[in-house]
């Protein structure tokens, strides 16, 4: 054989290997853990609200300012991310400095801290949100190849048509309409089969709000609280936000809550509290 075609021979096989060469680096994710784990993501914060919003007055207050977060659950059956942020990876700076949105100020996109432990989106094997708000729902888009777990009123009211057509902010979760989808009907959703992280509803501040229980084998039970509350002063009053979807709602959705956190021990985290936030753990470390 010359060795024109020797090397010409080589060439196809040549091709196969320098096209596969980046699939056989490929990032994989963590081994499962053998308890479930809770990794908290600052998403950034929310400043200048007036507390008349929620009937309050700022000397009422510890600080009117919120934080942004979310939240992954690792379980050894799979994973769930729960919310996205309120500003979207695409527009944040990968040198870290501050972007502000409206009232919204942040500094660390989600996949970053994703990937600080190890996940990309495509990991992700179920996708939650409390509900969706603009302050929640940033980076819903990335989170489409998961299951998404949404409360059925919830799902009408982010996909109903207005005019005839999709209007803002709907393009920020657009692509859930098409994802695979696990439709909830006001009942509980045991996520992985074990009692361990379970969605509830507790509908009111929107159309399907929800919340998620998390049972950890170290820390205890966690009820992720979503929107239910703003602030841990809201607690034990019957103050609403003025823009809930429905007060009445709102109110017997609390009292079910805090029945449940009563009977089983649960710690309540309001996911908008600053100063919890700031005594809480974040990604890379974990709850366990």
């Amino acid at each position: 054989m010359s060795l024109r075609k020797h090397f010409a021979s080589m060439i196809p096989l040549a091709l196969v290997l320098t096209a596969a060469a980046p699939f056989a680096h490929a990032q994989k994710p963590p081994k499962p853990p053998k308890t479930v784990r809770l990794y908290v993501f600052d998403n950034g914060v929310i400043k200048g609200l007036d507390p008349a919003l929620f009937h309050f007055k700022p000397e009422e207050l510890a600080t009117t300012d919120m934080v942004v977060c979310s939240y992954l659950i690792v379980h050894p059956k799979g994973t769930l991310m729960w919310d996205s942020g309120a500003i979207s990876d695409a527009n944040l700076k990968s040198d870290g400095s501050p972007v502000t949105e409206a009232r919204f100020t942040a500094t660390r996109t989600l996949k970053s801290q994703l990937s600080s432990i190890g996940y990309t989106p495509k990991d992700i094997t179920y996708f939650g949100l409390s509900h969706y708000h603009n302050d929640h729902i940033a980076n819903a888009n990335d989170f489409a190849s998961a299951t998404w777990l949404v409360q059925q009123p919830e799902r009408e009211a982010m996909f109903a048509k207005e005019g005839g057509a999709p209007v803002p902010p709907r393009v920020r979760y657009s692509a859930l309409e098409n994802a695979k989808t696990e439709i909830l009907k006001g009942q509980d959703y045991d996520v992985f089969g074990d009692g361990t992280v379970v969605v509830k509803p507790a509908y009111g501040h929107s159309p399907g709000h929800q919340v998620l229980y998390v049972k950890l084998a170290k820390t205890g039970p966690i009820l992720l609280a979503g929107d239910l509350y703003h602030y841990q002063e809201e607690r034990n009053t019957d103050k609403t936000p003025t823009f809930d979807f429905n007060r009445e709602q709102s109110l017997a959705s609390r009292a079910a809550v805090e029945a449940f956190i009563k009977k089983t021990g649960a710690q309540l985290w309001i996911e908008h509290d600053l100063a919890n936030f700031n005594k809480q753990k974040k990604a890379p470390a974990y709850f366990e």
